[in-house]
């Protein structure tokens, strides 16, 4: 076929996308121009990333000039006409003799149009090409593109395949050899008459029904009944299984859901033919999202009306993409700060014309100028034309709201390498905030000094050290008062200066002082070397129930105003006539065993080098693992050499527990330096402490190099000048049991609307009550200095 493109012989060098390579179809990878506005999507042919043809923005030209490639697929989409009115004549639908979950594909929604295109025969907008469309090599490439997964779809499902993996006890699954079950079978439970939430044993075949899950699904755990009688380790959920072979499948020895890569087969075992079968119930992410997302917050006032929604520069929501609230709740945080707006708004087309990074999608700092020029411009704050096609969107009282932006490629970067933001489960906000301020340039504006002060309460020697840290933590006190009419406890009010005076009372520890040479009770004190322009509050309001962190509703009061005065908390450093402690070289080099312990190995007999031996590798302090260990360690060639020197030895034992970590963080050290220093210290805690202290520059990295005592100390961040006055910018809360699971909000004063509440797409006028009584109940607490 003839055209006027003078470059077609350039066709034969493209490739159609490879299965694992993203393509950026649905969106432009430096702004959120979609392919339904109306100039649609530029997709390169040849990297497959997505531009857009705004006048303005012109980042598919942008990119062309930078890459050189030659060749783009324009793709747009626009919704079908609906079909849910019948024709006079049409006949209804079949009656459904079985409940069958079916997503709903894109296609179905929507028509899409592609145009093929050449940017070097017009270098100004890409010069159309219709007439190739029947060509063989570009219906070849332009099948291949639209059948492709889109690059948000890609990293969903690579976060849940990262998120589920196998185990030994899939891979090595022995099965008894039962037969096929027969159908009745597999009607209802065998142990109760339920007929879903049923767990299938793939060892034996035995049909149990699960525990209670998310949404009121009902279950009497016959399943798990099951396992503990038998030992069976791994069930599949029926109703969860697809025909390509996917189900929901759990190893109750791992207590956790895992893959089984040869279902097929351990289904056939019992007459069960997966390409025949139909996912008639929802998996357990499906129940967990839903479960998360029933934990909502209002959108009516106090006077029962529906709270007014707001549009303008500013004012964009953020749409959910399955579990992702918490970090939509601190990013609009973030973008509510000056500085944050400063660095990454202005700055956003100069940065998308020099970035070195040939593909935008997987540059960090071009996903932060997007979501920049996404939340601050107010392009994208408009009320929505259509019902929405976001199956995580929440259910609106209000007439219509905005469909938000979808901050997928920066949710892949930022939890690249991550074990927990990497995946669509529920995380902390908390934990995303401090992971996010790791990453980024501006959070100078968070980092503050914390002065640490011990001093011995004999020889009266100090020493002091200064952390550089980001946020605050403070512990609330749970005091219960009574129970509402619902059963739910009540809590006595605490006021945050409270808490904030807690973090930086005197605190009486046991020591081993370096001077003394004795153990001692120490006098520790944490005070403000310097304040933060941006000042985090992290309000701790947990119980351990069975080790997992619930969440208690105790309320915190603000000062009025909203406004906080930290000038009483500013520390001085050493003072006239304060003597130090020794340096560390003074110290000796072995760790402080437990005395009980050694006294008690001593008396079975066991020589000194080899009790103390134990108990390095044991975690210094209960006699009976250590006793357990010297008779597993009897043979061992160097039981009696002596200890090496600097705590070698004790670096070499067991990880530290939660609880040592959890307590030395409490003091005001981050995880890693409290596991180093009970590393180095053999486990014990007030040892630990002191290492701390005579390591002051060791951030905790096992390939830190060791601080002289003459290194200049690193600035850490903030100012010491007063008054240091902060009044309240913005608060995230969260309804649920946990910080893991449930709902994350963010509220934020703006200059021109007030207060205004986010909450995943929904961006709404707050009323004064909800405010009022949110913030008593806030997690997290961002004050500005003024």
């Amino acid at each position: 076929m003839t055209s006027s493109c003078v470059h077609l012989h350039q066709l034969a060098d493209l490739s159609a996308p490879r299965l694992s390579q993203p393509v950026h179809r649905e969106e432009c990878t430096q702004c959120f121009d979609n392919q339904d506005s109306a100039a649609g999507i530029d997709v390169c042919l040849s990297c497959f990333n997505g531009g857009c043809l705004d006048a303005e923005r012109h980042h598919a030209r942008t990119h062309a000039e930078k890459t050189g490639h030659t060749f783009a697929l324009n793709i747009k989409r626009k919704l079908k006409p609906s079909n849910s009115k019948r024709e006079e004549n049409e006949q209804p639908p079949a009656k459904m003799a079985k409940l069958a979950i079916v997503e709903e594909r894109e296609e179905d929604k929507y028509e899409h149009s592609t145009t093929f295109k050449c940017w070097k025969c017009d270098a100004g907008a890409g010069k159309e090409l219709p007439e190739l469309s029947a060509e063989a090599k570009v219906k070849e490439l332009t099948r291949e593109v639209m059948n492709s997964l889109s690059s948000a779809r890609q990293s969903e499902v690579k976060a849940w395949e990262e998120e589920i993996a196998a185990c030994e006890h899939t891979l090595m699954l022995e099965q008894a050899a039962v037969g096929p079950i027969e159908a009745s079978g597999l009607a209802h439970c065998q142990k109760c008459d339920l007929k879903e939430n049923l767990w299938l044993c793939l060892t034996c075949g035995s049909l149990g029904c699960g525990r209670q899950q998310y949404g009121g699904l009902g279950g009497n755990g016959h399943g798990l009944e099951h396992y503990q009688e038998t030992r069976h380790p791994v069930s599949v959920k029926l109703g969860t299984i697809t025909p390509e072979g996917s189900a929901d499948v759990y190893c109750y020895i791992c207590n956790d859901s895992k893959l089984d890569l040869n279902l097929a087969a351990h289904l056939h075992t019992f007459g069960i033919n997966v390409s025949t079968q139909t996912k008639t119930e929802k998996s357990m992410t499906e129940l967990q999202i839903e479960h998360n997302l029933k934990f909502d917050f209002s959108l009516t006032g106090e006077d029962g009306k529906a709270l007014e929604p707001v549009f303008g520069p500013g004012l964009t929501g953020l749409a959910n993409l399955g579990n992702s609230c918490y970090m939509a709740s601190v990013t609009q945080v973030l973008f509510s700060l000056p500085v944050f707006r400063a660095r990454y708004y202005p700055t956003a087309a100069h940065h998308w014309q020099t970035c070195p990074e040939s593909l935008p999608a997987a540059c960090l700092e071009c996903q932060m100028h997007k979501l920049a020029d996404g939340l601050v411009s107010g392009r994208y704050s408009k009320p929505r034309t259509a019902p929405s096609d976001n199956p995580l969107a929440h259910d609106s009282p209000a007439p219509v709201f905005q469909e938000g932006v979808k901050p997928a490629s920066f949710k892949a970067l930022i939890g690249k390498g991550h074990a927990e933001f990497a995946t669509m489960r529920q995380q902390d906000a908390e934990e995303f905030l401090t992971h996010l301020l790791s990453e980024d340039e501006p959070t100078e504006i968070f980092k503050f000094g914390m002065e640490q002060r011990l001093q011995c309460g004999d020889c009266k020697r100090v020493r002091y050290r200064v952390d550089s840290q980001d946020s605050v933590s403070v512990s609330v006190p749970a005091k219960e008062v009574g129970k509402d009419s619902d059963g739910k406890v009540l809590y006595e009010d605490v006021a945050l200066t409270e808490s904030l005076g807690a973090v930086t009372a005197d605190e009486a520890l046991e020591y081993q002082c370096p001077s003394c040479t004795k153990k001692v009770i120490a006098v520790k004190r944490a005070r403000f070397s310097t304040y933060p322009q941006v000042l985090v509050i992290h309000a701790k309001k947990f119980q351990l129930v069975n080790w997992v962190p619930t969440k208690l509703d105790i309320p915190v009061i603000l000062p009025g105003s909203d406004e906080l005065v930290l000038d009483n908390y500013l520390g001085q450093g050493l003072q006239a006539g304060e003597s130090e402690f020794p340096e560390e070289s003074a110290v000796s080099s072995e760790p402080t065993f437990n005395e009980v312990a050694m006294a008690q190995l001593g008396a079975m007999g066991f020589p000194d080098i080899r009790c103390k031996k134990a108990l390095l590798a044991t975690g210094n302090a209960d006699p009976e693992a250590a006793m357990e260990w010297l008779f597993a360690h009897m043979e061992d060639p160097d039981i009696d050499d002596p200890l090496p020197l600097g705590g070698k030895a004790a670096a070499s034992g067991p990880e530290p527990s939660a609880e040592q970590v959890g307590m030395l963080a409490d003091m005001g050290f981050t995880p890693a330096q409290a596991k180093k220093a009970l590393r180095e210290t053999g486990g014990n805690a007030e040892r630990a402490v002191e290492w701390l202290f005579s390591h002051p520059d060791d951030t905790g990295e096992e390939s830190a190099p060791s601080s002289s005592a003459s290194a200049e100390p690193k600035h850490p961040g903030g100012s010491a000048a007063l008054p240091a006055r902060y009044r309240l910018k913005a608060f995230v809360s969260h309804k649920g049991p946990s910080v893991h699971s449930g709902h994350y909000v963010a509220h934020i004063k703006t200059e021109k609307e007030g207060w205004v509440l986010f909450n995943d797409e929904k961006v709404v006028r707050a009323d004064e009550e909800s405010v009022k009584e949110l913030k008593k109940l806030a997690y997290l607490y961002v004050f500005e200095r003024v």
